[in-house]
């Protein structure tokens, strides 16, 4: 039986050995939970227990329950549609290729954040665990655009090379790698309010912007097909990325919130104000993306409702962080969009859906 209440030595590890690949300390004591911190922490992140934040542990478990991959979706269907002539108007083809060549590169840099960024600087062992399992889920979606792009032979140069060469994808991707260039640097340190606040705008960018928001006019384009009968193992493939991906957000948000807690000193009004600028120049990106995929509009979608989507969610994520609005009230104009997942119940989805969501169960389009 452990005793966690041993006596711990004064002697800690230095602030700075973030990594846990550090010279072993032979004098430490056991660690106690009072000792764990999110961000500059002193005691060892190589030990997983005693457990300080129980809910990134409960985030890792069911994850680990919604493992799924690609090529369990069958895409023959999907094949035969987008290789009839009249299958798919040429409105929808444009839709799924921008939207195919958005997300092919977006995976990979959430990847890159995770593994060459968050991990360094997240001093909480249980949350670099489920940050382990959401670089290797990354990987999975991944794999299903590159699955997706082979299954319907598309030009596997022009899908994957769309977020350098498509204005409007690449706007996105270069807005969120510039909260993310200064903290990847091996030089870079938290542990001043700057360093500290620097890695908060990193978190906000990609687990709020990139993960909670961009991703979801996406979402609402493909589903969209798939209530239609259009496109249905592609569908399949993004419910079940928007799961992964609803975990990642609230994951993300517990993140910020419990960084707020423990440091109240750097959620200023002036930083505040600065995160809901963010919010506010995402939405408009995503506007803009939206007018470039949607010129015309399709199936009950346009580009100004995917807007008004955009300003429905961007409040929602302020509401999470304890934010005032950035945008007047709005409603949201897919309602639809709640049989996939309700933005109201974020935090309660995996508990009350799990059970239909293991080892890539099919998913029924009524």
């Amino acid at each position: 039986m452990l005793d966690w209440n041993e006596p711990r030595s004064p002697s800690l590890p230095s602030p700075a050995d973030t990594t846990g690949l550090g010279s072993i300390d032979r004098s430490g004591g056991r660690v106690s939970v009072d000792e764990k911190a999110m961000i500059n922490c002193r005691a060892d992140v190589n030990q997983l227990l005693p457990l300080k934040y129980k809910w990134a542990w409960e985030k890792y478990l069911a994850a680990c329950n919604n493992h799924w991959m690609p090529t369990e979706v069958s895409m023959q269907a999907d094949i035969a549609l987008w290789k009839s002539r009249d299958g798919l108007t040429e409105d929808e083809r444009r839709m799924v290729k921008r939207n195919l060549g958005f997300f092919a590169a977006s995976e990979s840099l959430v990847a890159n954040n995770i593994v060459l960024a968050i991990y360094r600087h997240l001093t909480n062992p249980e949350c670099r665990q489920y940050l382990l399992r959401q670089a290797f889920e990354e990987a999975v979606h991944t794999h299903t655009f590159q699955y997706i792009v082979e299954s319907l032979g598309l030009d596997e140069g022009e899908l994957f090379n769309m977020y350098r060469e498509i204005p409007s994808i690449t706007d996105k991707a270069a807005w969120a790698l510039r909260h993310t260039q200064g903290i990847e640097n091996p030089s870079f340190t938290t542990g001043t309010p700057e360093a500290d606040q620097a890695f908060l705008r990193d978190l906000i960018a990609f687990y709020v912007v990139f993960e909670g928001m961009w991703f979801y006019t996406g979402f609402a384009q493909i589903l969209a097909l798939g209530r239609r009968n259009k496109m249905v193992g592609i569908a399949e493939q993004y419910q079940y990325i928007l799961r992964d991906e609803s975990i990642h957000l609230n994951f993300g948000i517990d993140v910020i919130n419990q960084i707020r807690i423990e440091n109240p000193h750097l959620w200023t009004a002036a930083f505040q104000e600065e995160v809901r600028q963010m919010l506010r120049e995402a939405a408009e990106l995503e506007a803009a993306y939206g007018r470039d995929t949607m010129p015309r509009g399709f199936l009950g979608l346009n580009a100004a409702l995917c807007e008004q989507y955009m300003h429905f969610i961007a409040n929602r994520r302020c509401a999470q962080l304890g934010l005032t609005f950035v945008f007047p009230e709005a409603e949201n104009p897919f309602p639809w969009m709640s049989e996939a997942m309700d933005l109201k119940k974020e935090k309660n989805f995996f508990e009350t859906r799990v059970i239909d969501y293991q080892s890539g169960g099919a998913l029924a389009w009524d």
